[in-house]
């Protein structure tokens, strides 16, 4: 317990300290000057999010970087071990890209300003008229170059068997156009959910070939689900 308070004090503190790259972020927004404002929040975010990785000691190892596409938006899909996943993607993954966050985020100051900077999208599941605007803003935000990450579980698996894949959270690479990169993150749980605290470990990416979305039947889309969770179950231990 007393170590996850050092490291939640360390977390805050460390955004708390970039107070200062924040509000030129803020002001670079403001101006519209979105091509310098995206590359300061790329690289604050990245610094942060291999911080809080850091902060449990932990490895990274990315394999199949090179299969991302370099001139489009793309959305990332990828199994959900634990809280951790995110900062890995984030400070691991080299193409810039945002993600959807339940809306309660917006409540925690510092971290709810730099996730808006990056252009992610939070979700209310409990409003349904909401949730369809937030999946719109999402579409329209992959749309203009932003690329994004979803989990189609749902929900952390915690090391257990990857469940099954929503097939709604599918329609947003769809009806945006733009390629999927199926990605296996393999070890983020033993982080923290294996004993609810930080710990060491070392954590496995593997980004698999993207897979196109353009011009696919209804069929071909219907399984899309079943066929990027074998993809990524692939780079899992059996």
């Amino acid at each position: 317990m007393f170590g996850n308070v050092v490291s939640i004090l360390k977390f805050c503190g460390y955004l708390v300290g970039r107070r200062k790259q924040l509000k030129i972020a803020k002001r670079l927004d403001r101006e519209g000057n979105i091509a310098e404002r995206d590359r300061m929040v790329e690289d604050g975010v990245a610094s942060w999010a291999r911080y809080v990785v850091g902060l449990s000691g932990s490895t990274v190892e990315v394999s199949g970087e090179e299969h991302i596409p370099s001139d489009t938006a793309v959305v990332f899909v990828g199994n959900h071990q634990g809280y951790l996943d995110i900062p890995v993607l984030l400070g691991y993954v080299k193409k810039n890209k945002a993600f959807i966050s339940k809306i309660e985020i917006l409540k925690v100051p510092y971290l709810s300003d730099w996730m808006k900077l990056m252009q992610c999208t939070f979700l209310d599941r409990k409003n349904m008229r909401q949730s369809v605007q937030a999946m719109q803003q999402a579409i329209e935000t992959v749309k203009k170059g932003y690329s994004l990450v979803i989990f189609p579980e749902g929900t952390r698996s915690r090391g257990g068997p990857v469940g099954e894949f929503k097939a709604g959270s599918f329609k947003l690479a769809l009806k945006a156009g733009v390629p999927i990169v199926p990605v296996t993150i393999d070890g983020t749980w033993r982080l923290f959910e294996e004993h609810n605290r930080f710990a060491k470990g070392h954590v496995k990416v593997t980004v698999h070939p993207p897979v196109q979305t353009a011009g696919l039947s209804r069929e071909e889309s219907a399984g899309l689900p079943e066929s990027i969770r074998t993809t990524i179950m692939s780079a899992l231990p059996s």
